[in-house]
Formats: structure tokens, C-alpha cells, sequence
């Protein structure tokens, strides 16, 4: 008898989806992906998620779970192997957490896009963004992850916006004074599991055979 896999949908450069994948993958599950296009979403997904939004994780039983965050805490809560829902730390993380998504993620998007924003100046959008970037630096200053000498779902939950942000103009962002920060991010692009969630796939499509994740 085959058992049922999970299906994840993902788009493999939102950052959204990049934090599903890696704790996915930090896990140890496999899931059946569904990799989509933004322009062209399947009817599928619509249907069991009307935010039409990426990632979505729609369980084994039918339950589907809409946002990254929780798709990644469910994952890990099934099987940790790395301790990233390390208990010690997990309101700190929680706090991180939501500090990037709710305030960072906000000025991200206008350095990102501050042709759409005209009210500020790009460079006084990634002044914003700073002001994250420099927590996150103090945290680096003392430990070689976020919150420790481990990984945490912090690490997994923030990284791909850190990488986002770097990357709307490199040669400015390692020209910031944050040296932890930019080693931490180089690290993290190196790592094999990023590396991995990276992989890419072609959109899916009905008559598709199912791909795993990872295959």
C-alpha cells in the first residue's frame, strides 16, 4: 500500500517558500512538490487555498497549512533531528521571527521596489532595513548562528529575507558594516540544504508525474 505523501506548493525564489523548503528538508520529511509559476497558478492550489499565495503545505489527511511559519514549525514538531525547535530558545526565535516578518519584510519590500514607493528614497528604505540587519549583527557578534552555537528555526525563518535584501544590490550590502551578518549569509548560501532547496524544478503540471521533495 502507498502511503500518501504531503504536497507542498512552492515557487523556488520567494523567500516565503525558500523557509517551507529548509524546514523541510532540516526535518527530514519528503513531501510531494508542486513547483508553480506566479502567472499561472493551478486551479488546484486555488481551490484549497483562495489567498493564492505561496508556500502551501496541504497534509497527508486533507488539512492545509497556508503560511510559511507554520508550515515550518509543523515539520519540525513531526521530526527534529537538529533541535532547531530548541525549547531554550524558541521565544527568542519567535521574537526574530516575528520582527522580520512583520517590520523588516515591510521595508524590504520597498528597497526592493522603491520605483513603486516613491514617498522615500531607496537608500532611506535599506537605512530601514538597518535597523534589523544590526540586531541581527550583535547576535552574530557573540555566537556563529543566531541565537547559539546551533542552528534554530530563527536561522531557517530569517535567512532567505536577509538574502533578498543582499541581493537587491550586492556590492552595496558587503559594503555594510555587518562582517558576522555577511559571513553568516555566505554560510548559509553554501550550505548544502540551501543548496538544495534551491534545486530547480519545472512547473507543475496535471498529466506531471508526482516529483518528491527532496528526490
Amino acid at each position: 500500500m502507498t502511503v500518501p505523501l504531503h504536497r507542498l506548493y512552492s515557487f523556488r525564489r520567494c523567500p516565503y517558500a525558500m523557509r517551507a523548503r529548509l524546514g523541510i528538508l532540516f526535518a527530514e520529511l519528503q513531501v510531494e512538490l508542486r513547483e508553480i509559476t506566479l502567472k499561472n497558478k493551478p486551479m488546484q492550489m486555488l481551490a484549497i487555498s483562495p489567498k493564492a499565495t505561496v508556500p502551501v503545505l496541504q497534509l497527508a489527511d486533507g488539512r492545509v497549512i497556508e503560511e510559511s511559519r507554520e508550515i515550518m514549525e509543523w515539520v519540525l514538531e513531526q521530526q527534529d533531528p537538529q533541535r532547531l525547535l530548541d525549547s531554550e530558545v524558541l521565544q527568542q526565535a519567535n521574537a526574530l521571527i516575528d520582527k522580520n516578518d512583520n517590520e523588516f519584510k515591510h521595508w524590504l519590500d520597498r528597497y526592493k521596489y522603491a520605483d513603486r514607493h516613491p514617498e522615500m528614497t531607496q537608500t532611506e528604505y535599506r537605512q530601514r532595513g538597518e535597523a534589523f540587519l544590526q540586531v541581527l549583527e550583535e547576535l552574530l557578534t557573540q555566537n556563529p548562528y543566531l541565537l547559539g552555537d546551533s542552528i534554530t528555526i530563527a536561522d531557517i525563518g530569517v535567512m532567505p529575507f536577509v538574502r533578498q535584501f543582499a541581493h537587491v544590490d550586492r556590492d552595496v550590502f558587503y559594503d555594510l558594516p555587518y562582517p558576522n551578518l555577511q559571513r553568516w549569509l555566505q554560510y548559509w548560501l553554501a550550505h548544502p540544504l540551501f543548496l538544495q532547496a534551491m534545486s530547480k524544478y519545472q512547473p507543475w503540471q496535471e498529466e506531471d508525474d508526482v516529483v518528491l521533495f527532496p528526490s
